[in-house]
């Protein structure tokens, strides 16, 4: 599932008449970028999800949507839920038993989705969080397992331990990539709007949500027009 429903209030003033699905890097817009990553490894059954300029993904879906991929939309034109409303909303697509990957649109990366879903496995893992030694505001904390345990905001200092560990926690930061499990579906919260984040760290002390280190490979979020520049560079 690629999450393109956001509102890109960070890309304005592209996002004014467009969806940030739609940004273009080096003329090939984030969506078809993702859907291509997603194809080499593999992964050819996709479920959109849209709310701002949803007209113009699914315009955009019906005449470029590479042989071979079969896209599916999840409508949010009602509101937009946020990541983990998103994919409750979604989450009748997924009752095949299947591993799946949840990504957003705005994230371009060459990590190996493979060798990722490998350790998974190897885990015995109910959710896998794509995670690296970065900069960033915020950050997931983890222990020496990399079993997530809590989360901290670096800029104000506040932290929420949900997995308490008598170890020292190490700060990684997340990269919006997710593999998970359908079962795990049932700890999704009440309501119909709300973080995945808020359901991960609730979830942490009973299921075993894991981070996958990829430090040193290619992830950007690509939220920014500087960033789209910096894409552009690193992603010809």
């Amino acid at each position: 599932m690629i999450l393109a429903a956001g509102l890109g209030t960070r890309l304005k003033p592209f996002t004014d008449k467009h969806p940030k699905a739609l940004a273009p890097v080096n003329g090939k817009p984030l969506l078809l970028r993702n859907m291509e990553y997603l194809a080499s490894f593999g992964v050819n059954d996709l479920i959109v999800n849209v709310h701002h300029f949803a007209d113009q993904i699914e315009d955009f879906l019906r005449d470029h949507t590479p042989p071979g991929i079969r896209v599916q939309i999840s409508d949010e034109r009602d509101a937009v839920l946020e990541t983990g409303g998103g994919l409750k909303k979604a989450a009748h697509f997924f009752n095949d038993g299947q591993t799946f990957v949840l990504m957003n649109v705005d994230i371009l990366t060459r990590l190996d989705l493979h060798a990722m879903l490998s350790w998974h496995r190897a885990q015995q893992a109910n959710v896998t969080l794509a995670v690296s030694q970065r900069e960033s505001s915020r950050c997931f904390l983890w222990d020496r397992e990399n079993r997530l345990c809590g989360w901290r905001n670096r800029q104000s200092g506040e932290e929420r331990i949900t997995r308490p560990s008598a170890e020292s926690l190490t700060e990684k930061s997340f990269s919006g990539i997710h593999l998970i499990e359908p079962a795990f579906l049932q700890h999704l919260g009440e309501g119909s709007r709300f973080s995945i984040v808020d359901t991960y760290l609730e979830a942490a002390a009973s299921e075993r949500i894991m981070g996958y280190d990829h430090t040193g490979v290619d992830v950007l979020d690509v939220g920014k027009p500087e960033s789209v520049l910096k894409a552009e560079q690193l992603f010809l």
